[in-house]
């Protein structure tokens, strides 16, 4: 039964109070409270995982070739890429999406057999452009950390420019990027929080509208270590899951100088 305490002892523990309360931190209902919104819950974490995917492949599809243009760019089209580069990552996330919402006017977009609003929309691009400036300084940084001997001897066995850089530079650099792109990861993860400024409500908003209602402001506690458990497996399970990416694909020592 529940103690005066907000834990549940368990009759006939061995460890006493003190073992219970470590096997149950909070409060009894107001854990069934959060096991009764859980439909509510994973539709947060849907638009949570979506707009991370989303934001990432967009990123990487623009940062990519921006950060080859600031390594082998000509003049205008490598100051371009510099200076919106740093307009991006010098605006604040939030600033960006309210942007892309309510002055871009992002529209919705219709695929026949469904329909992404405007406000998903305007998330995915905030956060994939942002992500994309962030990820072009990975890949320039990979693709500067190839010793310039390789695209030498690739141009001296015949070998365009094009040609060396596609298939000598590009393929390490992709190897070499993996970490820095896990961090980047994890960071889109965590900054889909900030989509509530535009109306979308992924995992933390939907957590915070549950424990603000009469029947749950008893149950922040417990709402919040749900959550952050959630959190925890999203980054952990993706890290792990890059890790063995950057492993299997790592260059065997020797092969490179």
């Amino acid at each position: 039964m529940p103690s005066a305490a907000g834990s549940v002892t368990i009759p006939g523990s061995l460890f006493g109070p003190v073992a219970d309360t470590l096997l149950f931190v909070g409060d009894l209902e107001d854990w069934l409270y959060v096991l009764d919104n859980l439909d509510y819950l994973f539709g947060g974490l849907v638009v949570t995982i979506g707009l991370t995917i989303a934001s990432i492949l967009l990123g990487f599809a623009v940062g990519f070739p921006a950060g080859a243009i600031e390594v082998y760019g000509g003049r205008y089209s490598r100051t371009f890429v510099e200076t919106v580069g740093i307009v991006l990552r010098g605006t604040p996330i939030v600033v960006i999406l309210i942007f892309m919402y309510f002055i871009l006017r992002a529209p919705d977009l219709y695929f026949g057999f469904t329909t992404i609003s405007g406000a998903v929309v305007a998330g995915i691009l905030g956060l994939g452009l942002r992500s994309g400036a962030y990820q072009s300084q990975i890949f320039r940084a990979s693709l500067q950390s190839v010793h310039s001997g390789q695209l030498e001897a690739a141009r001296a066995i015949g070998m365009t420019k094009r040609n060396a850089v596609r298939h000598v530079v590009v393929p390490q650099a992709l190897r070499r990027s993996v970490p820095g792109f896990q961090n980047e990861v994890t960071i889109v993860l965590k900054d889909t929080s900030i989509v509530f400024a535009i109306g979308l409500a992924e995992l933390l908003t939907r957590s915070y509208q549950l424990f603000t209602t009469a029947e749950g402001n008893t149950a922040v506690l417990e709402i919040i270590l749900f959550i952050s458990a959630i959190y925890f497996v999203l980054t952990f399970s993706t890290n792990r899951a890059l890790d063995y990416v950057s492993d299997y694909y790592a260059i065997p020592s020797g092969e490179t100088t």
